[in-house]
């Protein structure tokens, strides 16, 4: 197989980088194109999104973002803000080419470490945290109610509960409700929370692809939820709920109600998404009959750093976490976004 030539995405070639995307096995929603212009755009760091191509043909590609904070870190992260986007190939001298272009561009960029946020392991060995982040992921049988039967009785119980109480749910076309209970449990969770740009850049760049669906308690909202879909999944991404929530037990409904609605749309794999190990994220997911799949954080480490601890379950940030979580909402969302957009 002869050599790939490595070049850098523009706006030329986003369709045929995005036709790859829709018909490479390994590729996620988080290689869409898109992504470059929602980062770039809403977030303002430069992305270098990296494709092989061979006789003119798309045969991987390697979403960069190169992430440069006073206060927290320097690095090249593929794909950051996602929870996937490593080299996605067809054959591996289309992925080395890519891993090769970016380990170099990693260096004339003098970032600390790259990473790549990966669902397998891959051929190289490099350093790898591989306990600290898993997925939840799991196949939907065509019948609601057969899902529902398959939800452990405890969470079962709380999804009913939330029934009998007459929750309901609808899509919402304003993100006004949804960034409310979003900012809510982020601040809650102790994390600063992104700008309301982001999502609004989210919703523009991926249409149909990325919706808002929100619950609520006798017309009150009390819960909303940004999902992705891509092909047969759908992806529950960024949540949240009011103080309401819990009493009415409306994130159980929220999950639930989306989980109804795709079986009804043909979606077959329902992905819960990233949590860390040990938080109440974790068990919540697990509680649903989900069980943990690692996620991979590849680094190949440059000019001799070690594996970041860059993340909340460091002890180094309790106290910054438990100060976060008692700030007044408005403060936290006010300043928020200009730390957020360094969390990568």
């Amino acid at each position: 197989m002869q050599p790939c030539e490595v070049k850098q995405l523009d706006k030329e070639a986003e369709a045929a980088w995005d036709d790859f995307v829709g018909s490479c096995p390994a590729a996620t929603f988080f290689h869409w194109a898109g992504w470059k212009r929602v980062v770039e755009q809403s977030l303002g760091h430069r992305a270098y999104y990296l494709y092989a191509q061979d006789s003119g043909e798309i045969r991987g590609v390697l979403p960069l973002v190169h992430i440069k904070s006073r206060l927290f870190v320097n690095a090249l992260i593929s794909n950051a803000f996602c929870v996937q986007g490593g080299p996605a190939a067809t054959d591996a001298a289309a992925r080395e080419a890519l891993e090769a272009s970016a380990i170099e561009l990693a260096r004339s960029l003098g970032v600390d470490y790259l990473e790549f946020r990966l669902r397998d392991p891959g051929p190289q060995s490099w350093p790898s945290n591989d306990d600290l982040y898993v997925s939840f992921r799991k196949s939907l049988d065509p019948e609601p109610e057969a899902n529902l039967r398959a939800i452990p009785r405890k969470q079962r119980a709380m999804v009913r509960k939330a029934i009998k109480h007459g929750l309901e749910s609808h899509e919402d076309e304003n993100l006004d409700t949804f960034y409310h209970a979003y900012s809510i449990s982020v601040r809650n969770l102790g994390t600063p929370v992104l700008p309301r740009r982001f999502f609004e850049a989210l919703k523009q760049v991926f249409g149909p692809a990325c919706r808002v669906l929100t619950v609520t308690d006798r017309g009150r909202a009390v819960s909303s939820v940004l999902s992705f879909y891509f092909r047969d999944e759908v992806l529950p991404y960024y949540g949240g709920g009011t103080e309401d929530a819990r009493r009415v037990a409306g994130n159980d409904f929220m999950y639930w109600e989306l989980m109804r609605r795709a079986c009804g749309e043909g979606i077959r794999v329902f992905d819960f998404g990233r949590s860390k190990r040990g938080t109440g994220a974790f068990s919540f997911k697990r509680h649903w009959g989900f069980e943990p799949e690692p996620l991979i954080h590849a680094y190949p480490l440059l000019r001799g750093a070690s594996i970041p601890a860059f993340n909340p379950t460091n002890p180094k940030y309790g106290a910054a976490i438990a100060l976060w979580r008692r700030l007044p909402l408005g403060i936290a969302n006010f300043i928020g976004p200009y730390i957020a957009k360094d969390l990568a």
